[in-house]
């Protein structure tokens, strides 16, 4: 091999073996098939070539253990690839409880990232050793795609609506990070890198940028800026209806539909109020597309999903 080549980026996450694992499998099961066929056709094609003009060839009467059995295999193995793929995919899509969250808002041409505490980072993401991080992400413009092979996490980031996926980094160091959907002309600009630290010097890190608003706090200050709070009052008795302890819940339309109330249903109902009106509620709520940012959306989601955790605490 030449010096400093690698078949396969580091693996640096919990995943990545998984995913691995899985890809070497299909790998394999292809390259056996493919040279299996390569084979049978060259075989064939010399001992049951024509030898002569007179040369008549003997009918074949087929075998039914043949017939189930190139059937069967390949149809096990096509099910083995489709389970296997089906958990992998659905545990990669399933972030733990107690993930640091982080928001992550692409834009022509960066990646703009926000911790729980407020700090933000521009194509820079730190997150500490052995911690699972969970990403929240959206895009201001066309869209993009979160790429970090040596994570092995590729996640399309949608305007519009919220995409999540997370990872559980396994060694520290930095690693690149690249939108994967071409996004414009400068697409291939739109880099950065993910360092992972140990967890004292992460925390030491998240101190070193000084004071900063968490998204929550921030959402309470565009919250009242707007004027959500003269109408979605805390006991329900407003215009609209409560927010406390919403999020997560499912919430019964006036179509009799029940949805959870995540974070692509609130972005929603902020910049498309009319889409999914709250039984007992009338549809009057002005929209507000247009009138506010992705990243603002963003501060007043945080703030709408702590309102259920403060009123918890408080009770405590």
């Amino acid at each position: 091999m030449w010096p400093g080549f690698q078949f396969f980026p580091i693996r640096a996450s919990t995943a990545a073996g998984q995913v691995d694992a899985l890809f070497l499998f299909m790998l394999a099961v292809s390259v056996f098939f493919a040279g299996l066929i390569f084979v049978l056709v060259t075989i064939f094609a010399v001992k049951y070539r024509r030898r002569s003009d007179a040369d008549t060839p003997k009918p074949i009467l087929g075998s039914l253990k043949l017939e189930l059995a190139w059937t069967i295999i390949p149809l096990g193995i096509a099910l083995v690839m489709f389970g296997w793929g089906a958990w992998l995919y659905l545990s990669l899509s399933t972030p733990p409880g107690d993930a640091l969250e982080i928001v992550v808002v692409g834009k022509q041409w960066m990646w703009k990232l926000q911790h729980p505490d407020g700090r933000r980072e521009i194509n820079e993401l730190h997150v500490p050793v052995d911690r699972t991080v969970k990403l929240t992400m959206t895009s201001e413009d066309v869209i993009h795609s979160f790429f970090v092979p040596a994570f092995r996490i590729k996640k399309d980031v949608v305007p519009g609506r919220y995409s999540t996926a997370w990872f559980q980094a396994t060694k520290t160091g930095e690693y690149r990070l690249y939108c994967s959907q071409y996004c414009g002309t400068s697409h291939a600009e739109m880099t950065g890198k993910v360092i992972v630290m140990e967890a004292g010097q992460y925390e030491a890190w998240l101190r070193g940028g000084g004071p900063a608003e968490s998204p929550a706090v921030a959402g309470a200050r565009l919250f009242q800026q707007f004027g959500c709070g003269s109408c979605h009052l805390s006991d329900g008795k407003g215009p609209g209806p409560s927010l406390v302890g919403l999020f997560a819940k499912p919430v019964t339309l006036t179509s009799k539909q029940t949805v959870i109330a995540d974070e692509a249903y609130i972005r929603e109902s902020i910049v498309a109020p009319q889409a999914k009106i709250v039984a007992r509620y009338a549809p009057v709520m002005p929209t507000y597309k247009g009138l506010i940012t992705e990243d603002d959306l963003v501060q007043i989601v945080a703030y709408i999903k702590s309102l259920g955790t403060e009123q918890k605490a408080k009770a405590e």
